[in-house]
């Protein structure tokens, strides 16, 4: 099985975000968000590259996060950080539908 780099990837940037929140504007729920759901992609990145077709994780955490951020982004008109995470999140939610899509068709 090939490591999923892009979610191990999507991982560090949201665990990372969390922590430039705390350490740039003193917040503490930006560091819990970002390290809860930074955690949660790095699991779910885990076992996708053990199993390939595990992906529901991966998807339910892109997807929360997306619409979260998304919401921030649509609300405050700021890219930087919600536009951002929403975008990354976006791709990542389409990465691992694409997998699981391609999984179902490579078992028929």
């Amino acid at each position: 099985m090939p490591v999923d780099i892009f979610g191990y990837i999507y991982a560090a940037a949201v665990a990372a975000g969390g922590i430039a929140g705390y350490l740039k504007a003193g917040s503490t729920t930006s560091l819990g968000a970002g390290l809860i759901f930074g955690g949660l992609a790095g699991l779910g990145a885990y076992r996708t590259s053990k199993d390939s077709k595990d992906v529901w994780l991966m998807i339910g955490v892109s997807a929360s996060l997306g619409m979260m951020m998304g919401w921030r982004f649509y609300g405050l008109k700021k890219f930087m950080p919600s536009g951002m995470v929403a975008l990354l999140s976006l791709g990542m939610f389409a990465k691992s539908v694409s997998g699981m899509l391609t999984n179902e068709t490579k078992n028929r």
